[in-house]
């Protein structure tokens, strides 16, 4: 699901990505698309119904932010199979914070400068910059992958190297009660400074990166993390004894 989900090519190297995982589980997927701005409490379920998996991929702006965190919501407490990047990473750990740790008026400072709890905040390093430009953190960046965790399994490597586009980040002043809630930090800049990856204890598959994976996937390489959602789906499927596989 996304924020542009009316013109498909907006996503069109997640959707490549996505294939790309059918083909190393050889699994032939169907794409439902989902609008996060029709996402709600009343229609989640309807929307939702038969889905095996969820993906949110990256945006920009305030539009349908809410219906990006009710999405975590819903897969978080749904046990579906998930994987949110960038800014869908960004609006699980709103969630989180609203509705594990229940801080009501947790907000990413990006689209509420007002709240108490700005789990997600502008970069240090960006906060002086004026000119908006190409500045913000692009290219490619090492992260280091926390051994024991479901990231590390999946990539088989301590180091690893994604391409991201963001200004925005997890706030560190909230990163030990994130963690003490269940929240499992599983990727982190080598400085220590930048939370780039996240996972949940005791769920199937919850991934969220800071990254843009989709970027470095391949047909005859599928990228790890969307190999491993569409195996997730799978699972979930079986288990749930679902008639069809869609992927929103």
């Amino acid at each position: 699901m996304g924020k542009y989900t009316e013109l498909h090519d907006a996503y069109l190297s997640v959707v490549e990505a996505l294939k790309h995982g059918g083909i190393a589980n050889r699994a032939q997927i169907s794409i439902t698309w989902i609008e996060s701005e029709d996402l709600t409490p009343e229609s989640a379920d309807a929307l939702f119904a038969d889905v095996d998996g969820i993906i949110v991929p990256g945006g920009f702006g305030g539009r349908g932010v809410e219906g990006i965190i009710y999405a975590a919501t819903y897969a978080r407490t749904h046990q579906i199979p998930y994987l949110d990047i960038c800014l869908g990473m960004q609006m699980a750990i709103v969630d989180f914070a609203r509705n594990v740790l229940q801080h009501t008026d947790a907000a990413s400072a990006e689209f509420d400068t007002e709240s108490s709890y700005p789990v997600i905040d502008l970069m240090p390093e960006q906060k002086s910059v004026t000119d908006l430009g190409g500045t913000m953190r692009l290219g490619a960046y090492p992260c280091v992958l926390k051994k024991g965790t479901i990231a590390y399994s999946l990539y088989g490597q301590e180091y690893i190297s994604e391409r991201h586009r963001h200004r925005y980040e997890v706030n560190n002043d909230y990163r030990q009660e994130l963690q003490d809630a269940g929240m499992i930090l599983s990727g982190i800049s080598p400085d220590n400074r930048t939370v780039e990856m996240i996972e949940l204890k005791g769920h199937l598959f919850f991934i969220g990166t800071q990254a843009h994976p989709e970027f470095k996937s391949r047909p005859n390489r599928a990228h790890p993390l969307f190999r491993s959602l569409i195996q997730a789906a799978i699972a979930f499927q079986a288990k749930t004894k679902s008639t069809k596989a869609y992927y929103a």
